[in-house]
């Protein structure tokens, strides 16, 4: 499996491993890898498809190989880079036996001047084929799922821009396909050896333009927003449009808006006829699984990824954007167990209060009564004692481990969902790796002004907060505060 650490790749691994096979993943630098679940049932391997010297070792044994790989983020002449890494990777894997390769690249009518971006995955396809491996090809457009870069392109812009100026390249049609279907093509290709040799056109059920992808996430959010067509836009300036509206760089952003001048929908029936027990959803449907994991209240903790193998924190606040969620991580060493650091943070909120700037706390949950909210009466039910359902002033807990982790969504009217998460983990000289996070998915353009106009406010009292936890924790043990 190469392209690990990418969207698609990191997403099909365990589906791999669920069917029962061997998975052998192959990234550049191990380290990103991270501490993703599935890592210590895979065999992981260095290699780097830009230097064809690593290949040999990392495909060797191999009899199926996933080529994921893509090279846009590397900023201007992508497409030689992308293609010459694809003849190399094909001449290694030829060389080390590998029976088959299975690779994902973009849908388009090369007949019809497909933008850079489209004609290099599909040069790098024909760049594989030259090996004379049998090469299973499919072709998408748009891939709707959380942490894909054109739908995270669509999120961003919809949720921040109410008035939308769309230049003529919002129109063009689209395919869209969400990821579930993605990983399932990908999946039941293993099983079907006459997929072999094949290009295989996937998309979703619906065919739609970029701007009524946008209009119909918004009616999944329940946002309102209006298209102002406009000629003037090139696909230049809208990168730069979007580069400073989303977190998408305009490098990144200017070749997949060039491609969208391409339409791209399918135009065979080669998925159906080959994995007719696949039936694609429709994109409104695709984008309400995207979304289900924050209409669940469920987060992914590791946004500014592990530090755990650090000596020490590497900055004081982490503050990243990603996949709608904004992440404000801080960071302490403790000179004291986890235990001591769990039972501090756990014993937050009810009578003993806040610790820090408690009187704005109190303040938050007057105002959230007064808006019709739960407001800070709740208190909790143990001042000790923490379980997942119980209420913490206008927190609810969510998920509790004892000695390592307590997670609590906030229920105060805000406009977005938000969370406060504590972990304490402990390490090998004895001291403990104490973060704290708060999490924030702003609802429209109200939720991103919320966060903005109350970050000053905000990141003062968890600063306060996480230095509090920590010095108490040490003064309990019977250390000297950290400083």
């Amino acid at each position: 499996m190469t392209g690990a650490t990418g969207y698609v790749g990191g997403r099909l691994v365990p589906r791999l491993l669920a069917d029962g096979h061997p998975v052998r993943v192959m990234a550049r630098d191990l380290t990103r890898l991270g501490e993703r679940d599935w890592l210590q049932h895979v065999e992981a391997v260095e290699a780097d498809v830009t230097r064809p010297e690593t290949l040999g070792p990392a495909l060797e044994g191999v009899d199926i190989a996933y080529y994921l790989v893509h090279g846009m983020a590397g900023g201007e002449g992508f497409e030689e880079t992308d293609v010459r890494a694809a003849e190399d990777f094909g001449r290694v894997a030829r060389a080390a036996g590998v029976a088959r390769i299975i690779y994902l690249g973009g849908l388009g009518d090369p007949g019809q001047g497909l933008s850079s971006h489209l004609r290099s995955r599909q040069e790098s396809a024909d760049a594989l084929r030259k090996s004379g491996i049998p090469l299973t090809e499919f072709r998408a457009a748009v891939i709707v799922g959380s942490g894909s870069i054109s739908f995270e392109m669509v999120r961003y812009l919809t949720e921040r821009v109410p008035l939308m100026v769309c230049p003529r390249w919002v129109y063009t049609r689209i395919q869209p396909i969400g990821i579930e279907d993605v990983l399932s093509y990908l999946t039941a290709a293993l099983g079907r050896a006459e997929s072999a040799g094949t290009v295989v056109q996937i998309g979703g059920a619906d065919v739609v333009s970029y701007g009524e992808m946008m209009l119909g996430y918004a009616r999944v959010r329940g946002l309102r927003r209006i298209l102002l067509p406009t000629p003037v836009l090139s696909p230049r300036l809208s990168s730069y449009w979007v580069h400073w509206v989303t977190p998408i760089p305009a490098s990144i952003a200017w070749p997949l808006i060039d491609g969208l001048r391409n339409e791209v929908v399918l135009r065979d029936d080669s998925a159906a006829r080959l994995f007719p027990e696949i039936h694609p959803a429709s994109y409104e449907a695709a984008v309400r699984l995207a979304l289900s994991d924050l209409g669940e209240r469920k987060v992914e903790t590791n946004w500014c990824g592990s530090m755990a193998s650090n000596p020490g924190p590497s900055a004081p606040v982490c503050l990243t954007s990603t996949e709608g969620m904004i992440a404000e991580r801080r960071e302490r060493l403790v000179r004291a167990p986890a235990g001591a650091v769990y039972a501090v943070f756990a014993g937050l909120g009810g009578e003993r209060g806040w610790l820090a700037l408690d009187w704005t706390w109190k303040l938050r949950g007057l105002v959230d009564r007064i808006v019709g909210g739960v407001g800070f009466r709740r208190g909790r039910r143990d001042p000790d004692e923490l379980r997942a359902g119980d209420a913490l002033d206008f927190w609810r807990v969510e998920s509790v481990e004892q000695g390592r982790l307590l997670r609590l969504p906030a229920e105060m009217k805000v406009p977005g969902l938000a969370w406060l998460e504590f972990e304490a983990e402990s390490r090998d000289d004895g001291r403990t790796l104490f973060r704290q996070t708060a999490f924030f998915a702003p609802r429209g353009m109200a939720g991103w002004i919320y966060w903005w106009s109350l970050y000053p406010v905000h990141a003062l009292i968890f600063s306060l907060l996480a230095d509090r936890i920590a010095k108490l924790s040490e003064m309990r043990t019977g250390d000297s505060p950290t400083a």
